[in-house]
């Protein structure tokens, strides 16, 4: 197969999380019993400016009662080792145990796909690996192992840059938390180009919580990565003065 692009689709979320976030937000600072407020009637817009005012101000636990849940497609093994190490979260990715991957799509690095040269041996070696892996497949055939026995074993010769999809669901505070580290200039592109994607739904479907998301920097209006600062902003110690 050729190389893949990304793709990030929605395919579901909390049902009512303004008033779900708006409630659970009172409830913090209120006597009554959040039941009652539910069935309340009030604006979005009072809800919004609420839930705007109390994210500002950095008590972010109550985020956790909305979730989203994304289909992603287009991405490589590399960045999905990287991706599910965010623990507040679920996972469903497809198995390469279970599916053929004789015509396995990949992703091809910008700085490679730019070269020619790279790109022509980038591709020669995909294409080997394919070759390699029917070939395992095939010999297993003959020896009478097939199905997900004998991809369980030829999938070891797959490379981080086979294509893969996974479904997401993460809260909307650890979102915040994911977008945070990975919207960051130091990230490595493909999760950064990920995470780009899913704050720009995020704050579409959701603008009271992640209007102001992305990287830390953005937010904190410094950089906290010391020695790694990209640049686009100054030091912590240069905002502070403690040089």
């Amino acid at each position: 197969m050729p190389p893949v692009g990304l793709q990030v689709k929605l395919i579901e979320m909390s049902e009512n999380p303004l008033s779900l976030l708006y409630v659970a937000f009172r409830q913090c600072y209120a006597s009554r019993w959040a039941g009652d407020m539910w069935d309340e009637d009030g604006s979005d817009e009072r809800k919004a400016a609420f839930i705007r005012e109390i994210v500002r101000s950095g008590h972010d636990s109550p985020l956790e009662h909305v979730k989203f849940t994304f289909a992603i497609a287009g991405v490589s093994r590399a960045l999905t080792h990287q991706l599910v190490r965010y623990r507040m979260a679920s996972y469903s990715q497809q198995s390469q145990r279970y599916v053929d991957m004789k015509e396995f799509g990949y992703i091809v690095p910008p700085s490679i796909a730019g070269d020619r040269a790279l790109r022509t041996e980038f591709e020669r070696c995909m294409d080997e690996i394919q070759r390699s892996y029917r070939e395992l497949l095939a010999r297993f055939g003959e020896q009478g192992v097939v199905g997900e026995r004998a991809h369980e074993d030829a999938r070891f010769v797959l490379p981080q840059a086979a294509e893969t999809k996974i479904v997401v669901t993460m809260n909307c505070r650890e979102l915040l938390h994911f977008f945070a580290q990975r919207c960051c200039q130091r990230a490595q592109w493909e999760i950064r180009a990920l995470a780009d994607k899913m704050l720009e739904i995020c704050r579409e479907k959701l603008p009271p919580v992640f209007e102001n998301g992305g990287a830390k920097c953005e937010r904190l209006g410094y950089c906290p990565e010391g020695k790694f600062n990209c640049g686009r902003f100054p030091s912590k110690e240069e905002v502070t003065g403690n040089m």
